[in-house]
Formats: structure tokens, C-alpha cells, sequence
């Protein structure tokens, strides 16, 4: 294809301007949209009013959670997946596990992580796109599924009451830029670095400068603490001392090692069917790594509806700005007419807003309910982390329509995969750079 320079000539702007006032409707749209959000204007109302809420099958009686300013919304999923079970075995019907504790592991974590990456990247220039990558990438709050599994299992869970929320954990932004100056600052000191014993002691250092950060912002997380509680017939409990992992293993009703990642990834370039991994994606040296199946999106559906119905909520990632009316709590695949009012095409399927940069997963949250007609999912129930002012006290409603084209990715039992899924999981997984739309964090 020839390069052509083409300004925009005075010419062209009196075409344009021409052809905006020939549309009578224009007019309107801009009186319209100069004086309301466009999401107001565009808003189909008959979408929103042939929603109800009613679910055939519908699993939550707790309350939401929130993250307030932060982005651990899919430590929060799965922390929301696993309390389901805990308030079972402690005769509860409601109740929090501590998302600050694996918030500060999660951070002291990907601080190692990303010295690992500086070591292991030592040699490239600094304009390198996967080193440039890793520089923009530090210590972001989003995360994956497996990220998530990684964490519970290393270092276990707690109670929220044994570490509680935080002016930081609520609001992580000054924390997060006071840690990525420091890890950017380690970066320059390794490269510098003349030979292996130099760059521990960067790393050392490093370690522990991040520790005492995290420990002042967050609090100091226990190593044991002593457990007891009263449940909703009134019955005092006392469990005596336990650490986090002794707690994860009594009061825990899943394994999270059970779980695996499915996604939907319709792009040609990605087969149906294999494995993935991406480039310098994880937190935790020598942890599982973060792997996904590729299967398709009535696949994610089905099992989807299958846990749900057999009684337990599905962690799932989203790209959740899209079609989205936040106070009524509804997504739709066509809850806005934009081509209408603009009188222009979108028309950008799924795999081509993948490829364009149009979408990515953005947030996780937690299915809780499903509405079957049949075998045939119409819409869903979907437990938010965003506190419980709007939508259905926090819960929200998902036509089965954006399901389809936002929903990329749930985490799902093995064995409740087809045996050829569950084989295709153990073959060597295709690695995607660091900067493939399937590597972002929710």
C-alpha cells in the first residue's frame, strides 16, 4: 500500500459542515446530547423495561462487597466464590473473608515478580517492547483467575475481621505510585549491576523496603490468630488459634486447585481447543502459571449454568464498561443505539475488537443466578464488588445477548469439562506476547 500525505483542507471541513446541517435530525441529537450524556440519549428504554429480575435459578441470600477505589475486583470474585462455602460450614448467612490480607501478599508478590522480570530481561535494550511492557505494567490492582488460585494457596485466607480494610486497601492509587517508583528505581540499579551478588543485594533491599511500605499502608498481615464466632441460631463457637492456611483448610468447601481458566478467544490466530499462556503474565516466582483453555462462547455458557444449578457461583471476566446502565443494573448487547444518533457503522464483532484494541477484559465478579428457559440461558444474575447503591442492592442483571460478546473468560471445575477438554488442558500451552489482549488484568 503507497503512503499519501492527505491533510484536511478548508475545503473538506465546509463539506462536512454542509453535510451535518442537510440532516435535519442532527440538530436534535445535538441539542440533545449538548445538554444530557449521550448514554441517556442513546439509551433503548425498551430493552431496559422488558428485564425483570427474576431468575429460575438463583443461588445468593448474602450481601455485596465493595472495592471501593480500587481494582481488586477479581481477588473479590474469588474471595465472594469461596465465602459462599465458608458461611455454609459456620451457619452464617452472611459474612466477609479479609481482602486486604491477600491484597499485601499480592503486592510484596508481584514486587519479586517484577525483579524477576528485570533479571531476566537484563539484556535488552530499554526501548525493548516486552521490557517496555513489563516498565508500564508494575504493580497494577487487576489480576486473573489463576492469580487469584495462586495466592489462596501460597498464603491461605483470613476473616475479614482479622485483617480488616484499610484507608489504602480502599483507595491503592498513592501506594501503588509510591511502590512503582521504587521497583522503576530497582530496575535501573539491576541493570546497572556488575555481577550476581550485586543484584541480590538490589533485590534484598529492594524486598524490604516494599515490606515496610505495604506494612505501614496495610497493616502487618498475621501469622496466626484465634477464631471464633456466634451463628445464626444463636450458637457460640471457639476454634482456638489457627494460621491462614489452617483456616483455608477447615473452613474452605472448594479446592481453588480445582478449578481452570476457560476463555473465549474467537480471533482466527488462536485455535479452538488449546492452551494459552502469556508472556511475563503472574505474580508469584514459581507459582502455577496463569493457563486458559480456549472453547467457545455456548461452551462457557453451559458449564456456567450447570454449576449454578448445581448450587455454587462461577468467578468470571468481563469487559464490563460495554452496554452497561448502571443504576438500574443492566447489560445488553443492544441497551444503546449510537449508530442511530450518529448515523455511522459499528460493526466490529468480537474477534475484531480483540485484534482492533476495542475490548479486553476489564473486571471480574461472580454469577450467582441464571434464568433457563429450558437448557437455553436468557439472562443472568451477577454478584458486583461495587457496594450496594445501585442496581439490585448491588446485584446486577446480564441478558444472555452480552454474555456472547463482552464475557471472555470463567473459571470452571476440571471434571465438570468434557473429557476432551479436559485433556486438551495438558498440552504445552501456545505462549502470546506480553501485551496480547488476553494477557489483561481484571
Amino acid at each position: 500500500m503507497s503512503q499519501t500525505s492527505t491533510p484536511l483542507t478548508e475545503q473538506d471541513v465546509e463539506l462536512l459542515r454542509k453535510e451535518f446541517d442537510a440532516r435535519p435530525v442532527n440538530r436534535l441529537f445535538q441539542n440533545a446530547v449538548t445538554g444530557n450524556s449521550i448514554t441517556e440519549v442513546a439509551l433503548d428504554r425498551s430493552v431496559v423495561t422488558r428485564i425483570d429480575r427474576s431468575m429460575s435459578h438463583r443461588l445468593d441470600k448474602w450481601a455485596v462487597t465493595n472495592q471501593e477505589k480500587s481494582g481488586r475486583c477479581w481477588m473479590f470474585a474469588g474471595l465472594n466464590l469461596l465465602r459462599a462455602g465458608v458461611m455454609g460450614k459456620l451457619g452464617v448467612k452472611d459474612f466477609e473473608l479479609s481482602q486486604n490480607y491477600p491484597l499485601f501478599w499480592d503486592k510484596l508478590e508481584r514486587c519479586n515478580y517484577f525483579l524477576e522480570s528485570v533479571v531476566q530481561l537484563a539484556d535488552r535494550p530499554t526501548d525493548d517492547r516486552t521490557l517496555s511492557w513489563v516498565m508500564q505494567d508494575v504493580m497494577g490492582d487487576g489480576g486473573q483467575w489463576n492469580m487469584f488460585a495462586a495466592l489462596v494457596t501460597k498464603h491461605g485466607i483470613v476473616p475479614k475481621s482479622v485483617m480488616p480494610e484499610t484507608e489504602s486497601s480502599s483507595n491503592t492509587a498513592a501506594m501503588n505510585k509510591n511502590l512503582r517508583s521504587l521497583l522503576r528505581q530497582a530496575a535501573r540499579d539491576i541493570r546497572a549491576a556488575k555481577d550476581e551478588g550485586a543484584v541480590q543485594e538490589i533485590r534484598s533491599q529492594v524486598l524490604s523496603a516494599a515490606y515496610r511500605m505495604l506494612a505501614i499502608h496495610l497493616g502487618t498481615p498475621p501469622t496466626e490468630f484465634d477464631w471464633q464466632w456466634t451463628d445464626d441460631e444463636g450458637e457460640f463457637h471457639r476454634d482456638g488459634t489457627l494460621t491462614p492456611a489452617q483456616f483455608r483448610d477447615r473452613y474452605l468447601a472448594i479446592d481453588v486447585n480445582d478449578y481452570v481458566c476457560l476463555v473465549d478467544d474467537p480471533r482466527a490466530s488462536s485455535p479452538r481447543g488449546r492452551t494459552f499462556t502469556v508472556d511475563q503474565l503472574g505474580s508469584i516466582v514459581g507459582g502455577a502459571p496463569v493457563r486458559y483453555l480456549n472453547v467457545p462462547s455456548e461452551t462457557l455458557k453451559t458449564l456456567a449454568a450447570q454449576a449454578i444449578k448445581d448450587g455454587e457461583p462461577v468467578w468470571f471476566g468481563c469487559d464490563v464498561g460495554q452496554m452497561m446502565e448502571r443504576e438500574t443494573g443492566v447489560w445488553d448487547a443492544e441497551l444503546y443505539d449510537f449508530a442511530g444518533i450518529y448515523d455511522a457503522k459499528f460493526e466490529l464483532d468480537k474477534a475484531a475488537r480483540l485484534e482492533f484494541h476495542e475490548t479486553l477484559m476489564t473486571h471480574a465478579m461472580l454469577l450467582t443466578g441464571v434464568d433457563l428457559d429450558g437448557d437455553t440461558p436468557r439472562k443472568w444474575r451477577v454478584e458486583n464488588s461495587w457496594g450496594d447503591e445501585k442496581a439490585d442492592k448491588g446485584f446486577y442483571t446480564m441478558n444472555d445477548s452480552w454474555f456472547g460478546e463482552y464475557v471472555f473468560e470463567i473459571a470452571a471445575r476440571r471434571d465438570s469439562l468434557p473429557a476432551e477438554l479436559q485433556a486438551a488442558l495438558d498440552i504445552e500451552p501456545i505462549v502470546l506476547p506480553a501485551w496480547d489482549p488476553m494477557g489483561s488484568l481484571a
